[in-house]
């Protein structure tokens, strides 16, 4: 929509988790190096936890871009708390057949996978992205197949979820598996300088200039987001919308405090409200306000 007025190569902000994008702050740059640190070192578990958009996913399809092509990578991206046999979801991951067969007989057709893709390729890894959803039962399901690794780390598990995974692990039923946990980390919201910095990144990944936005209109939209990047990129690109419905060179920031308005007048804010439903009212009314 806007994106040849400004000069860019495509959407800056999409909140699709596409790992060019990905910003290596301080916070990513680390929870990276630990995802590195497992794999390298043959952590038995490793945990990625944060809030609710803060580049889980986005670092992870980035991780699985540099893993050597000796390992074998199995993934599952939805889980739910309960339904459905765990062991069938990862045979499923690791593209094995699950079908008409007693759990006895699916440990057994994983045991086999596991050895023999070790002996093959020499890693296996299991990435369960979402996994807060996993009730506690399900977790101690995953260390009990970890008890493969009897003689040597013949597979990897890495958990990624939210803030409420931190919480499960921490319940006492669950010490074991915390206990098998060795390598981890949290990612916190962005600070002020580092939301600056991941919109001048985006901007610039997509073939823009990064005065695209003023300094004031960055520090708006980093406190109304609260620092979180999916928050950052939804009203980053509301706010080009807005900027080129009324055909400015730039973000500044009366168009952020507009759009902010709106929003809260109109979209996710107003209670009862579908967030969507004024969008093409309020995108009408400023190129009608652009034309006159």
């Amino acid at each position: 929509m806007y994106e040849k007025y400004y000069g860019l190569a495509e959407k800056p902000f999409s909140i699709l988790p596409d790992p060019k994008f990905l910003y290596f702050g301080p916070s990513h740059s680390m929870a990276f190096s630990m995802l590195e640190y497992g794999l390298v070192n043959q952590a038995g578990f490793t945990v990625i936890t944060g809030a609710v958009g803060s580049g889980k996913t986005t670092l992870v399809q980035h991780f699985l871009n540099s893993m050597p092509e000796s390992t074998r990578v199995g993934m599952i991206t939805h889980t739910t708390r309960a339904g459905g046999n765990l062991l069938e979801w990862i045979l499923m991951a690791f593209e094995q057949g699950f079908e008409d067969a007693s759990y006895p007989r699916l440990y057994k057709r994983f045991c086999e996978f596991v050895e023999n893709e070790v002996k093959r390729r020499g890693r296996v890894v299991l990435i369960i992205d979402e996994a807060q959803n996993l009730a506690p039962d399900r977790l101690e399901e995953l260390r009990m197949l970890s008890n493969i690794n009897t003689k040597s780390m013949l597979m990897q598990l890495i958990l990624v979820g939210q803030d409420e995974l931190r919480t499960t692990l921490r319940l006492p039923e669950l010490r074991q598996f915390a206990q098998r946990v060795s390598s981890d980390f949290q990612l916190p919201e962005l600070q002020r300088s580092e939301a600056r910095s991941y919109i001048d990144h985006r901007v610039r990944v997509a073939g823009g200039q990064e005065q695209l936005f003023s300094p004031a209109a960055k520090t708006m939209i980093y406190e109304a987001s609260k620092g979180i990047p999916r928050q950052i990129n939804v009203l980053a690109d509301r706010c080009l919308v807005y900027a080129f419905a009324k055909m400015k060179q730039r973000v500044s920031s009366s168009i952020v405090k507009r759009v902010l308005e709106d929003r809260k007048r109109h979209g996710l804010f107003a209670p009862d409200e579908n967030p969507f439903m004024h969008q093409g009212i309020l995108e009408r009314r400023f190129f009608e306000d652009a034309a006159q």
